[in-house]
């Protein structure tokens, strides 16, 4: 991230810490902004503090980015939810249908967090030297920037997401964020992003990315498609994901995990969905695991990455570690933050992962690592580390062999170096 930094900063599209994916992009984000800024020399009392714009951000405060706020490294508040304000909803969607003001809904939606940037700003502007210059026109609370000054003067609203282009459903409402960020005058950046290059023909959808002065792809596919597209080279950078630098906790192990002998394993109702056939998936889960029981002296860990009610990783492995169970070789791992899980990730022998941020944990602590994957994030993750991603990934809509794991396990244990 070659950018200044002494400036306010909003980090949006945070859809909050039960997701460990999400919670680990943030996190790493927010180290890195402190590391760099220090490293520029900025003032931490007259600097706004990094504002994260969450989905919930009382979720986030139990977690890792709770502590990051306690240590004065960022601020959190939640966005405002249209759908649990009955008169809200009444009054936006009937100004919205007679003006046709979209915007509206983001006025509505941000304007907590930006009254929260606000009074950081203003904190930071009392601290500071007196004939300090204001960013912001006074006396208007939502106003553009004083253009008189130089754009490394301008707030800087990053979106955070990851992998949220990939989801059609998502990008009516992420052009209109974007939007609300480029009308208030702000600098604006996609950060660590996956985008799947077919959906680059929607003219829409490519004029809202052509909009952001920095797209940071975490993969080459996905910035060759988007290079493809007509993205000037100048506003791209391919760069991993953050979450390759979040830090590693030191864990205690539980009973039965074996350090540098247990097998860990993700699975996601969100991978269930999409697959061809989900029983198959879960049959080929199976069989990977009797066979690690039946042919090594590994044990086995299964690690849930997402929390979410509406998509938690506990129900499918639950289902599995209780079958299991009576061999005493198997563990659950609780939920935790993301750095204590990827210290439990770091500590195992060979890593099966859906969930996209569970493998990064696994791959950037050098475990041997197969993914069970359904977009491009993970075909070009894989790409990128290993030259291709036949046998590194298995695409779960095209799963039909109920031994897939098996084999692709068999084909990355051969890949190691042989230890000297």
């Amino acid at each position: 991230m070659n950018i200044n930094l002494n400036r306010p900063i909003i980090l949006y599209m945070h859809a909050g810490s039960g997701n460990h994916g999400c919670e680990a992009i943030a996190d790493s984000t927010i180290r890195m902004i402190n590391k760099l800024r220090l490293q520029q020399g900025c003032d931490p009392k007259t600097t706004p503090k990094p504002l994260i714009i969450s989905n919930d951000a009382g979720e986030d405060r139990r977690y890792v980015l709770g502590e990051l706020e306690k240590q004065g490294l960022c601020l959190l508040e939640t966005e405002r939810h249209i759908d649990r304000d009955f008169l809200a909803h009444v009054f936006y969607y009937g100004w919205r249908k007679v003006t046709g003001d979209k915007q509206s809904f983001m006025r509505y939606r941000f304007k907590d967090a930006y009254q929260g940037y606000l009074r950081e700003y203003n904190r930071c502007e009392a601290a500071s030297p007196k004939g300090h210059e204001s960013l912001l026109l006074p006396g208007k609370e939502e106003s553009s920037l004083n253009h008189k000054y130089a754009v490394d003067n301008t707030p800087l609203a990053i979106s955070i997401g990851g992998d949220n282009y990939c989801y059609p459903e998502m990008v009516p409402d992420l052009i209109l964020s974007h939007e609300y960020f480029k009308k208030r005058g702000f600098e604006t950046i996609l950060w660590g992003c996956s985008i799947e290059p077919d959906s680059l023909k929607d003219p829409g959808l490519l004029k809202d990315l052509m909009a952001f002065d920095h797209i940071y792809a975490r993969e080459s596919i996905s910035y060759n498609g988007l290079l493809n597209a007509g993205i000037s080279a100048d506003k791209l950078s391919l760069r991993k994901d953050p979450a390759f630098e979040l830090e590693t906790a030191d864990v205690t192990l539980p009973e039965g995990f074996k350090a540098g002998a247990t097998v860990g394993i993700n699975l996601s109702p969100m991978v269930l969905e999409r697959a061809g056939d989900p029983k198959l998936v879960k049959e080929s889960y199976r069989n990977f695991i009797r066979y690690i029981l039946d042919n090594t002296d590994n044990n086995i860990a299964f690690v849930p990455h997402v929390v979410w009610s509406s998509s938690d990783d506990r129900r499918p492995l639950k289902e599995l570690y209780e079958e299991y169970k009576s061999t005493g070789r198997v563990v659950f791992i609780e939920d935790n933050p993301a750095e204590v899980l990827k210290g439990y990730i770091s500590k195992c022998s060979f890593f099966v992962g859906a969930r996209t941020h569970s493998t990064i944990a696994a791959y950037s602590s050098g475990v041997p690592t197969l993914v069970i994957g359904y977009s491009v994030k993970s075909r070009g993750i894989a790409t990128d580390l290993y030259g291709s991603y036949d046998n590194y990934v298995l695409p779960v809509q095209e799963m039909q062999d109920p031994q897939a794991l098996i084999r692709s396990y068999d084909f990355i244990m051969k890949q190691r170096p042989e230890k000297s």
